[in-house]
């Protein structure tokens, strides 16, 4: 991959501060298309970081700077893409032999959450660890009616 240029990216912090980034634009001459360098900080089409989200689905009792309504929508599309994201560690894992953070699903059922094993309990972080892989491999999927469920 070639750098083809850069393009702006705005973001919230956890402390509620707007900043900016430059990501870079990087050319494939394999595929020929162009892909953006995804910082850690950020998971695809949110606005906000990943810390700020990751606490949210964590269940943990932060001052985040977003409304409520916000708060509901990270907790909701998290409980519907883990499902989705769990799929996808597995079926990376196998095709790389490679140790993603996600559990084996046998056993007793458990939340979404809790399938994420050991990688969840680390101190932050642990969000970028599963989408970094599923975005590399080209498997996120960025239309939100993609995980709409029947009850909608």
């Amino acid at each position: 991959m070639e750098a083809s240029g850069s393009r702006r990216r705005v973001w919230y912090r956890n402390s509620g501060n707007r900043e900016k980034l430059i990501i870079r634009r990087l050319y494939c001459e394999r595929c020929h298309k162009t892909h953006h360098e995804l910082p850690d900080v950020l998971i695809p089409y949110k606005r906000y970081g990943v810390e700020s989200i990751e606490q949210v689905v964590d269940n943990q009792t932060v001052d985040v700077p977003a409304d409520d309504s916000t708060l509901w929508r990270w907790y909701k599309w998290f409980k519907e893409w883990g499902i989705y994201a769990i799929g996808c560690l597995i079926s990376i894992a196998k095709r790389f032999s490679l140790d993603l953070p996600v559990e084996d699903m046998s056993g007793p059922p458990r939340t979404v959450l809790q399938k994420f094993g050991h990688h969840q309990t680390e101190t932050g972080g642990w969000l970028s660890k599963v989408v970094r892989p599923i975005v590399n491999v080209h498997l996120w999927l960025h239309t939100r009616s993609a995980f709409l469920s029947s009850e909608h």
